[in-house]
């Protein structure tokens, strides 16, 4: 295969092995990036660039390299570029390596995931002319629910129309998932293999895991990141039926409803707060409209994990974790009580003291263990990179 000038393909060299990971997390207007030691797991340059430009991702990464060479490293120090890539599809179910043929058929996945793959792609094309020296890797979210059971992954639709276009649940915040399973098996003390955990990742996109000795079993999201739990500007679960009355009724086309869905749904579209913060502020101000926005994210939440724990036939670990499940102590007690009965018992005064943890929440006679860990996507991307390297 030729490639051009500059393309993922023909890198000037392999970068340093062993070296740290430049990790980056392109948006749409917004770059996220760090350097991370995979071997110690400290973060040695982070950053988060908002509102790009005119030049964008160009004027983003000459940011970054200034950054890097400040904290006293070279761009030939690094390993690799890591991108975070929110859908992989069924073909990419573990990092990989970026070449031509692999940057078309991130191309040809873009209609799973319109709204997110296309910066990602857009930011490894710009780190590829940027560092031409350096190994592109993509690391998926949707790779570690690959293996889902068939009752899991499978939408009860007619497959002659859902097999051709790939449809199925693919899952998407798995790189966080599988970390804290494991880091919260870390905690306890205990091998991953032996537990059987519930994985609550609370950002402004938010879902949940079942995760059973290791491997998951379900997540609430499902081909896109539209399904599952209530989120900053996305509603979650939705009867189909409401779509079709809108189109019928309402007059929305496809682009309406897409507008719908991503940006104008969730916590936004109940009381006009996405950030978990003000909505917060609301409540206790007395705004009904928060009231009630908060209580449906809470019962959505509380209906998950009881799902959840008949799919496992009882769990071992629920864990909270990003922004708003480190955070945010109220949400922890509240989506988890009247659950009792279920083995799952919150110790007040230990959830209220913590932000971010990692801790365990849980009260002593607790049967199911309640913990917060801190996510972290960057190390576990520059791990998994590193992991792949080694084995070239």
């Amino acid at each position: 295969m030729t490639a051009s000038p500059g393309s993922p393909a023909s890198p000037a060299g392999p970068g340093t092995p062993g070296g740290p990971v430049l990790v980056l997390n392109a948006g749409s207007s917004s770059l996220k990036y760090q350097v991370v030691n995979p071997a110690g797991g400290r973060a040695l340059v982070r950053g988060h660039v908002e509102r790009l430009g005119a030049h964008g991702l160009a004027d983003a990464l000459e940011q970054v390299t200034a950054e890097v060479r400040a904290a006293g490293l070279s761009i030939d120090s690094l390993a690799a570029v890591g991108h975070r890539l929110v859908h992989g599809g069924a073909r990419f179910v573990a990092p990989t390596l970026i070449d031509d043929e692999v940057l078309g058929a991130l191309e040809d996945l873009v209609p799973l995931a319109p709204l997110h793959n296309p910066p990602a792609i857009a930011g490894i094309r710009q780190s590829a002319a940027t560092y031409p020296g350096l190994r592109q890797v993509a690391v998926f979210d949707t790779a570690f629910f690959a293996d889902l059971p068939p009752e899991a992954a499978t939408y009860a639709l007619d497959r002659a129309v859902t097999e051709p276009l790939q449809i199925r649940r693919y899952g998407m915040h798995g790189i966080s998932h599988e970390y804290v399973a494991q880091e919260a098996a870390r905690f306890l003390g205990r091998p991953v293999g032996e537990l059987d955990q519930i994985v609550l990742h609370l950002g402004n996109g938010a879902s949940a895991a079942a995760v059973r000795r290791g491997r998951p079993v379900d997540t609430s999201m499902g081909l896109t990141p539209l399904e599952g739990l209530v989120m900053g500007t996305r509603g979650g679960d939705v009867d189909p039926g409401v779509l079709l009355h809108l189109i019928r009724v309402g007059g929305l086309d496809a682009g309406d409803l897409e507008d719908l869905l991503h940006h104008r749904s969730g916590l936004e579209g109940l009381s006009g707060h996405h950030d978990f913060r003000d909505l917060e502020d609301a409540v206790d101000a007395g705004d009904q409209l928060a009231a009630r926005a908060y209580a449906v994210y809470c019962h959505r939440l509380r209906k998950y994990v009881g799902a959840y724990l008949a799919v496992l036939g009882g769990a071992d670990v629920i864990t909270f974790t990003a922004g708003t499940g480190q955070n945010v102590p109220r949400v922890r007690a509240d989506a988890l009580r009247g659950l009792e009965a279920l083995g799952v018992r919150v110790d007040p005064a230990r959830n209220d003291r913590v932000r971010g943890g990692p801790a365990r929440i849980s009260t002593d006679d607790s049967s199911v263990t309640v913990l917060v860990v801190p996510t972290d996507e960057e190390l576990s991307i520059a791990r998994q990179v590193a992991a792949l390297l080694a084995g070239l």
